[in-house]
């Protein structure tokens, strides 16, 4: 049993819970070493006070478990099997009664919830996700490696869409060509879907990329993150295409600064809500605090968004070996939207910077 199970164990049996059942692919990941998206059908990792863990998976993908290095137990499942019947009977096999159970209870769907109570005695249901998200929260050496990768690759990506930026150019054409290039550096799989948007489009902060052509005085804002070994970027850049007005500069460069102060800030034992004021503040003074809507960043890792969440009310401090975005933006309507983000890595001397590409504005003629 690793030391990440072991340590989830000793709290089931620090919390009096028997069990934990585990159903989403990031954890099943991050304690397993096994990721899967087996889309409707169930994947599961059923961990014990006091005996040991199993797998369960669709027979089809048992191998795959095995070669990922989990040398546990494994119930697999055809697909005109019931998975949970062997469940019950693989928890009744180690004599187990469970009266508290651990769960996601933000990723369990009420059809399985009625499956534990129907299989289970009706057990107590706890949350998991707690534990789970603090454990996650500080990344290993094997970790940061991943992530590091991840990052550089991100900055490949937004090189890649700079360089693509030509008058007439539509948003969709610009995401082809970065993904195409991606794939052709070996990226099998992107954090999210990636956003370019250009002008007025940038002005909604998660919008939808389209057939808008890039035009000389737009803003064009890229919003993308790469999956290396199941961890995750995420980098935004805002870029100039030709010469833009007054008040976009002033936008951006109002941008700029609040995100480089809160990089700047960034160190062991401040808080979350200290950093995101530290930004928001900047943009508020300036008259444009309405048009930051969103919280400043949020933790990374093997999601793209984990714990935690940097808001000017989360009193949550800062520790080394967190990585988090830091990630203010301005969005005023028909006007200009601009966000720069980069990817952290808090030290204990302060925090590494791990996305590298410039944030000075670029004008691309």
């Amino acid at each position: 049993m690793n030391e990440r199970l072991k340590e989830l164990q000793t709290w089931l049996q620090a919390n009096e819970a028997e069990a934990a059942l585990l159903t989403s692919t990031e954890s099943i990941f991050y304690l397993s070493g096994f990721f899967s998206d087996p889309h409707e059908r169930l994947l599961a990792l059923a961990i014990f006070a006091n005996a040991e863990p199993f797998l369960v998976c669709p027979q089809m993908e048992v191998p795959d478990a095995k070669q990922a290095g989990w040398d546990g137990d494994i119930i697999g499942y055809t697909d005109i099997e019931n998975p949970w019947e062997k469940v019950k009977h693989a928890v009744k096999d180690r004599g187990l009664t469970i009266h508290t159970m651990a769960i996601e209870k933000e990723h369990m769907n009420v059809e399985r919830y009625e499956k534990v109570q129907q299989h289970f005695g009706a057990p107590k249901l706890v949350s998991a996700e707690e534990k789970l998200q603090k454990m996650r929260m500080i990344k290993s050496e094997d970790e940061m490696v991943k992530i590091r990768e991840a990052c550089r690759l991100a900055d490949f990506a937004i090189e890649v869409g700079v360089s693509e930026i030509h008058e007439g150019k539509t948003e969709m054409e610009i995401l082809a060509a970065i993904e195409y290039e991606l794939k052709k550096a070996g990226v099998s799989q992107m954090s999210f879907s990636t956003m370019v948007l250009t002008g007025k489009n940038g002005a909604s902060p998660h919008g939808t990329p389209g057939n808008t052509k890039v035009q000389r005085g737009d803003l064009v804002l890229f919003d993308l993150g790469v999956v290396h070994e199941g961890y995750c970027s995420d980098i935004t850049r805002t870029v100039a295409y030709g010469d833009i007005n007054d008040k976009q500069a002033e936008i951006y460069e109002t941008v700029r600064r609040a995100q480089e102060a809160a990089v700047a800030a960034s160190k062991p034992g401040v808080s979350c809500s200290e950093i995101d004021l530290t930004a928001r503040n900047i943009i508020r003074d300036k008259g444009y605090g309405e048009f930051f809507p969103h919280r400043l960043g949020h933790g990374l890792g093997i999601s793209v968004h984990e714990y935690p969440s940097l808001t000017e009310t989360n009193s949550l401090e800062l520790q080394s070996g967190m990585v988090y975005t830091i990630e203010p933006g301005i969005y005023v309507p028909n006007v200009a939207g601009v966000r720069i983000e980069d990817d952290l890595l808090i030290t204990d001397a302060g925090c590494e910077v791990l996305t590298k590409f410039p944030k000075s504005l670029q004008i691309i003629k």
